[in-house]
């Protein structure tokens, strides 16, 4: 594995009454959200969202962030089509090995990663298998995949929703007139298939990803035809609202069977979204509703500290051993960028810091060469475990490897980071600009046609402030909306030579101004220590949008080396701890701050890994010698206060998305 730098190598946030009452129409709770209407496009007809995403390569990433993203396009997922062949045979390609979501899926994530490193040779190799999939569309505009005759032989039409979202992406980083047009011919022959094969299926429950293409097109051609595909889409699909009406979405999966297309995690991630696409078709209220209600259900009866949902693969309740499928986590991130954009609320842009944070880089190798298909909160050993009590999935499903369990999220993990950077700015009405999440780059955009940057220098969310530079070639007049996140007290922003400006946590934030020049900014979020309770009364450590969890010292085994396609550097394996894991805290959760204490320490050139951690934290325990494996996994402890006479130990938690094995939700001890 390129530098492989083990320890040891052996070959939730709930949808407050605030946000309810915004999407109920409350006047006050609405007055921090930004105007719901924009300039309108070639379509008139559709919602403007509140927010837009600037065109993609608009944003650069600098600082952590780009080495992040280098780290992965040096991994898996600039390589995979080099020996995967469900990707460098598919036939979407011309090949003969799958044909139907993985070319796809790995498309979706590599485009925005090649355009926002400028990455040349991962440009032109996309830019051959575009070329591929345009020049060998039919003349009724289905795409080559699908069959002559799908009435006598099926092929599920989710993966035309996905070709047709990837093409309009690669199209808004080219401007290739080709792409667009294939994608409007594709749309027609969907309108005209669905009348003959309606929706089933996977194509069912995902039926408004397909309103992403849909959209697109229409904004840039006016037809009508397209919302009338867009109703028919939805009209066909499932309907997420009714079901989250009944009780069977509350109730976990049991394990190891009933597995349900409306409790499936990944369909459940990408439902986020539904509300607020379907919004833009025709403003129906229930659906500004149902954005807010649907999370809160399922932080109620599945969240995990993280900000994610547990699903292994259907929705498993709160148990912090339970697991979340990468496919979700990567889908839930996106669905919450589009809930940003379209509501523009900052309530799910603090979601989505929290789960890009914390759930997303720790179910990656450090080095981005192997992945879990299901990750745990409290993950204390990744091995071949025929004894799990996952709801559906196998053995393998914790395995860090190329394809664990099922490769669906080997083709569909690399959206994530470059879709996360790609929206961490967006436009606003008036011509300005909107910071949905903070991280290091650089985002440049048109307002009334002068060129303007807006450049932020910093290592959050290790650290605190947060340096803006906003520059314009002349000078000109726009708003600057800065999120200030609900979770911080006493945040703060200095303009210039100005004087600093408390700010209201949970809003965004106006700086509306004459910009000339170059402007400096310094932002300052504190954060603060929270100790919340968790499943069976067990504490979970946060500060700011991290998670912190005990990383204990990790061997690393390679298996599997038989299988096809298991070469180092993307081979699979199991990791054990070889330290103790089984802790419990003496912490005060009414007052964290007294038993906890911050070090920050330097950012690593692998940001999310043990080693690389930008901060940690100092706290004190107690081994608990009755917590133990079973069934593989860190055993279920009892409710309440735990006793130990073990020795009073000093423990340091990391941040949990630089943890490869962890404890994150700890029994609390009696003091």
């Amino acid at each position: 594995m390129a530098k492989v730098n083990r320890r040891t190598f052996i070959v939730g946030v709930s949808a407050g009454t605030a946000a309810l009452a915004a999407a109920s129409g409350s006047a006050e709770a609405r007055s921090n959200f930004p105007p719901r209407s924009m300039e309108t496009a070639a379509g008139t007809e559709l919602a403007e969202p509140a927010f837009r995403p600037l065109p993609l390569g608009s944003i650069l990433p600098t600082g952590w962030l780009r080495r992040q993203l280098r780290i992965q396009a040096d991994g898996l997922s600039g390589h995979l089509d080099e020996f995967w062949p469900d990707v460098g045979q598919s036939q979407w390609f011309g090949g003969q090995a799958e044909g139907w979501e993985r070319a796809p899926y790995w498309l979706d994530g590599v485009i925005p990663l090649a355009w926002l490193l400028d990455d040349a040779p991962l440009k032109a190799k996309i830019a051959r298998y575009i070329g591929y999939i345009v020049t060998h569309q039919r003349e009724d505009g289905w795409f080559s995949p699908y069959p002559l005759d799908a009435v006598t032989k099926r092929y599920d039409l989710w993966a035309i929703l996905l070709a047709n979202k990837v093409l309009a992406q690669y199209h808004e980083a080219t401007g290739d007139d080709r792409v667009l047009r294939a994608v409007e011919r594709s749309l027609r022959a969907v309108q005209e298939g669905m009348d003959r094969t309606p929706l089933y299926n996977w194509g069912s429950y995902r039926w408004f990803e397909g309103l992403i293409p849909v959209y697109y097109v229409y904004e840039r051609t006016g037809g009508k035809w397209l919302l009338d595909l867009g109703r028919k889409l939805r009209a066909q699909g499932f309907d997420y609202q009714e079901f989250y009406r009944g009780e069977d979405v509350t109730v976990p999966t049991p394990r190891r069977g009933l597995w349900k297309w409306g409790k499936h995690v990944v369909n459940t991630g990408m439902a986020a979204k539904a509300a607020a696409l379907s919004w833009r078709l025709d403003r129906r209220d229930a659906d500004r509703i149902f954005a807010f209600r649907m999370l809160e259900i399922l932080d109620r009866h599945h969240g995990q500290v993280t900000g994610m949902f547990t699903g292994d693969e259907c929705l498993a309740g709160k148990n912090p051993v339970q697991g979340t499928e990468l496919c979700a986590v990567v889908e839930f991130l996106h669905s919450l960028e589009i809930l940003a954009s379209v509501f523009g609320d900052p309530h799910f842009a603090d979601r989505l810091e929290r789960v890009a944070y914390n759930a997303l880089p720790a179910t990656f190798s450090p080095d981005m060469w192997a992945h879990q298909y299901d990750q745990q909160v409290n993950q204390v050993q990744c091995t071949i475990n025929p004894d799990h009590m996952w709801t559906t999935n196998g053995p393998e499903s914790n395995l860090y490897g190329l394809e664990p369990n099922y490769g669906c999220c080997t083709s569909n993990m690399h959206q994530g980071w470059p879709k996360f950077c790609a929206h961490l700015w967006m436009k606003t009405p008036g011509e300005g600009i909107a910071a949905i999440a903070y991280a290091p780059g650089k985002a440049s955009f048109l307002s009334r046609g002068i060129p303007v940057s807006v450049a932020v220098d910093t290592d959050y969310p290790f650290r605190e402030t947060l340096k803006i530079r906003v520059t314009t070639e002349r000078p000109a007049r726009f708003p600057l909306l800065l999120r200030v996140p609900a979770w911080t007290d006493g945040a703060a922003l200095k303009v210039a030579a100005g004087a600093e400006t408390r700010l209201r946590p949970g809003t965004f934030h106006r700086v509306e101004r004459e910009w000339a020049g170059t402007v400096d900014m310094e932002l300052r979020f504190p954060m603060r220590a929270k100790a919340t309770l968790r499943y069976n009364d067990a504490v979970a450590i946060e500060r700011g949008p991290l998670v912190y969890s005990l990383s204990p010292a990790e061997s690393w085994t390679r298996v599997n080396a038989d299988k096809p396609h298991r070469e180092l550097p993307h081979g699979d394996f199991e990791v054990r701890p070889s330290t103790p894991w089984n802790f419990g805290l003496l912490v005060d959760e009414k007052k964290p701050e007294s038993g906890l204490s911050f070090e920050e320490r330097p950012v690593g050139e692998r940001p999310f890994s043990p080693e690389g951690a930008g901060m940690q934290a100092r706290v004190r325990g107690r081994q608990l010698r009755n917590w133990r494996l079973a069934h593989g996994w860190a055993g279920e402890f009892a409710p309440g206060l735990q006793e130990s006479a073990e020795p009073l130990q000093e423990l340091i938690l990391i941040p949990y998305g630089c943890t490869n094995l962890r404890v994150t939700e700890f029994p609390r001890l009696k003091k």
